[in-house]
């Protein structure tokens, strides 16, 4: 761990006038926050909530104009390709947006996702969990039929057995028609073997698996003493089942998870409030190994004041909110506004309930005279217990007002009653066969982004897989007796909800921090927020880093002050555990994997300061794990082009939770970007999580193994012959899992050098093709930062490996 580390290790820069001049196109991209000067409509009234918001390319000629992009505060996704052609970049943008990053001079290129395919992704969910319901209905239904007397309420789906080392373990999943109402754990009996009578084996009980409010089945697994041959479950109505074991297939000894490993607990696209419940059930279910720790500050709330915004023209708008939050009385309110009919009459407001009826002033035509700011003035002092009313984003308000029907304030929000309104408290699960901070501690926490959907569920997978092998894997039960693990599976949960239920584009929380002046009112509901991922207190804007942004809509704001949002002091309060010592913060999307430093200042890039050589070592030789693990999914692999530091990879992030955790804590903290997009398709996103969980339980690995590992990598060099002439076929071999650097010029070795890609003993290399007789240099590093040979890879050192690609001789 980094010894030497200051307890804040920055520093505070002037905001150079680059960065201002480039920051200056925020006011294109979100010009909230600046006032009408008179009674015209300018050009650009700032966001507009209801407009679709796309992902889409935005073409760049290279470095300079991607900082610039980043200086607007747009909202960007996290992709970033560079070629020799220039940086593509995705944003996600509403059309409104798109003109004026156009008009500021940016190409855009291919529309890649549109709310349509979010819509897609709830329907598929819902039709799921539909699905199941109905399954569970029917089969009650069945269980229940008089007429059908030979049908039993449990249905037993599988019976495996199998060894683990010295072990042996059977694994049942059965369902019963009353599972989901009911939260009995049902009892498995078993023989012990061919011939013997059932119970002679013993017993074991299994418990309920519920997904998304969905009961899916029992399931469980103990360790026998002889292998069974057939089991019986009765259920508690009496109901029998009875089936033959069977033997579970035999897993390669090169794999990490033992036989009979347990994993693919996710089923479904799950809710904040769904995750919260579901660690909560992990933790009741295993009270000797997990528990549930609500996290000191509660989030705002899933919760808006409820408004209007009467009138379309600018000078003559009159925004309205209730001071009662939505559910609390504000959406009982309304508001209309009357031209009363005849001339010379007076402006006055009455009020009758939560009716709040405004009779607008007239000349002796009777024409109407009442302006914007006459109706804003004579609501608040009528109508000043229930409503706050102002101007329109800081006109003047000297247009006069229009008539309006009877307008009903609204909080806009669509999210269930089941989802609470109230401030939000913030759970996580902490897991570990000894929970007193003497272990070495490890953090995981997910959604700061709160479109962001599989990240949650590798979470939970991760939660399920130790908890769940913990009885009969030995690599499991290793890492639950020696690590002290938290995993928060949703840190912005009032955001996780916005972006299921209303807008599937939010990005940040829901905290409205924008002035009345600017663009608080109603029509700004959908550009609300902190950005979760710049409040934090290293490198930030507000020390003059790139990469947030001061306007309250934009998608980087940094919010008014470092820390100042609940979800940000909750993830600080986390870090601040003395014993947490590694950490993952799981993103998407964009398949990277990242670490410090994560922000620059323009225009120079004046980075953050890099880690020393023997903690890239250890970044870097984890890296080559973690990423291995995660392809031996699907074989789907995080190129060493997104693997490195996140300003090298990506773009500055000033102000982002990795290098608080870092710089101020001393953290070996990385960063995951799942997938390729936001909301995929449940089949792509069942795999995302399914590999990322891979990944993130081999973090756990790495954590057990460094405190010990003091053995350092062994390489070698294979070369075999190309069927292109001149050239040969070489590979690198490591003796663990590493990272291998190399060159192919003559040059010496450093972390700069080229990746190779795949290195590890679960997973062949790549193949490069060079030139036969070439010159090779090279040196690898494992996951705890030992080097090969004890070289020091700073351009210095003599003692790297080399060799040349040349044919072995017979």
């Amino acid at each position: 761990m980094p010894k030497s580390l200051p307890a804040r290790w920055r520093r505070r820069l002037p905001v150079p006038a680059a960065l201002a001049a480039a920051m200056a196109i925020v006011l294109l991209v979100s010009p909230a926050s600046a006032t009408a000067p008179d009674a015209a409509a300018p050009a650009d009234s700032g966001p507009v909530a209801g407009e679709p918001a796309n992902v889409v390319e935005v073409l760049l000629a290279g470095t300079a104009e991607l900082d610039a992009l980043v200086a607007t505060g747009v909202d960007l996704d996290h992709h970033v390709e560079r070629s020799e052609n220039g940086v593509v970049a995705h944003a996600v943008i509403t059309p409104s947006e798109a003109a004026r990053l156009t008009a500021a001079g940016f190409t855009l290129g291919d529309v890649l996702h549109r709310p349509e395919d979010a819509r897609a992704r709830v329907e598929e969910r819902e039709s799921t969990i539909a699905a199941h319901l109905a399954e569970n209905r029917e089969f009650a239904a069945a269980a229940a039929d008089p007429t059908a007397p030979d049908v039993s309420d449990i249905k037993i789906i599988r019976a495996d057995y199998y060894t683990s080392g010295a072990s042996q373990v059977l694994s049942v999943e059965a369902k019963w028609a009353q599972g989901q109402t009911a939260s009995n754990t049902l009892t498995v009996e078993r023989d012990s073997g061919p011939g013997t009578a059932i119970g002679s084996g013993g017993t074991q009980t299994i418990s309920r698996f519920v997904d998304a409010g969905v009961y899916l089945y029992h399931r469980g697994a103990s360790a026998v003493t002889s292998r069974p041959d057939r089991i019986r479950i009765t259920s508690p109505t009496g109901d029998v089942a009875e089936v033959k074991v069977q033997e579970w297939l035999p897993t390669p000894e090169t794999s990490p998870e033992g036989p009979g490993y347990q994993k693919d607990f996710v089923t479904s696209y799950l809710t904040p409030t769904e995750l919260y419940a579901r660690i909560h059930q992990l933790a009741a279910e295993f009270p000797n190994l997990a528990e549930i720790v609500e996290l000191p500050y509660k989030t705002n709330g899933y919760r808006r004041h409820a408004q209007a915004v009467l009138g379309s023209a600018n000078a003559s708008r009159v925004a309205v909110d209730s001071l009662a939050w939505g559910h609390q009385g504000g959406n009982d309110i309304s508001v209309e506004l009357v031209n009363p009919g005849a001339g010379n009459a007076a402006l006055a407001v009455t009020v009758s309930g939560k009716a709040i009826r405004v009779a607008l002033g007239t000349d002796g035509a009777g024409a109407v005279t009442s302006t914007a700011a006459e109706v804003v003035a004579a609501l608040n002092a009528a109508a000043g217990s229930l409503v706050k009313a102002y101007t329109y984003r800081g006109s003047p308000g000297n247009g006069v007002v229009a008539p309006a029907a009877r307008t009903a304030l609204t909080d806009d929000l669509s999210a269930p009653a089941s989802v609470s309104r109230d401030p939000q408290p913030v759970y996580a699960i902490r897991i570990g066969k000894v929970r007193d901070g003497s272990k070495p501690g490890v953090l995981a926490y997910a959604q700061e982004h709160a479109r962001e959907w599989v990240p949650p569920l590798v979470a939970v997978e991760t939660a399920e897989r130790l908890l769940r092998n913990y009885a009969h894997d030995g690599q499991t039960k290793q890492l639950l007796n020696n690590l002290d693990i938290w995993i928060a599976p949703s840190v912005n949960p009032d955001g996780g909800h916005y972006s299921f239920y209303d807008f599937n584009s939010q990005r940040k929380n829901m905290t409205n921090h924008c002035p009345s002046t600017g663009a608080a009112d109603f029509l700004g509901r959908d550009s609300w927020g902190v950005d979760n991922n710049r409040n934090y207190t290293e490198y930030s804007l507000f020390d003059g880093y790139s990469g947030a942004s001061s306007s309250c809509t934009s998608g980087t704001y940094a919010g008014p002050s470092e820390l100042s949002e609940p979800e940000n002091r909750n993830v600080d309060w986390l870090a601040a555990r003395p014993n947490i010592k590694f950490s993952m913060n799981l993103h998407s999307s964009g398949n990277y994997f990242m670490w410090s430093p994560g922000a620059y200042a323009l225009p120079d890039r004046t980075s953050a300061p890099r880690p020393t050589l023997a903690e890239e070592s250890a970044f870097w030789g984890a890296s080559s794990r973690i990423l291995t693990a995660i392809k031996q999914h699907r074989n789907m692999a995080v190129t060493p082009a997104r693997t490195g530091p996140i300003s090298d990879v990506l773009y500055s992030a000033a102000g982002n939770s990795g290098d608080m955790l870092w710089y101020k804590y001393g953290i070996y903290a990385w960063n995951f970007e799942v997938g390729t997009s936001f909301q995929p398709d449940w089949e792509e996103a069942h795999s995302e999580a399914m590999e990322f969980s891979n990944g993130l339980v081999e973090l756990m690995r790495v954590a057990r193994d460094f405190a010990k590992d003091r053995t350092r990598p062994e390489s070698t060099l294979t070369v075999a012959p190309s069927s292109t002439p001149g050239m040969v076929n070489v590979t690198f071999g490591v003796s663990e899992p590493a990272s291998v650097f190399y060159t192919l010029d003559g040059a010496t070795p450093t972390y700069s050098s080229t990746l190779y890609g795949s290195a590890g003993i679960r997973e062949g290399g790549e193949t490069l093709t060079i030139p036969a007789g070439t010159r090779i240099n090279w040196f690898s590093v494992d996951s705890a930062g030992n080097v090969e040979n004890n070289y020091t890879p700073d351009g210095s050192g003599k003692n790297y490996r080399n060799g040349q690609a040349v044919l072995p001789t017979s």
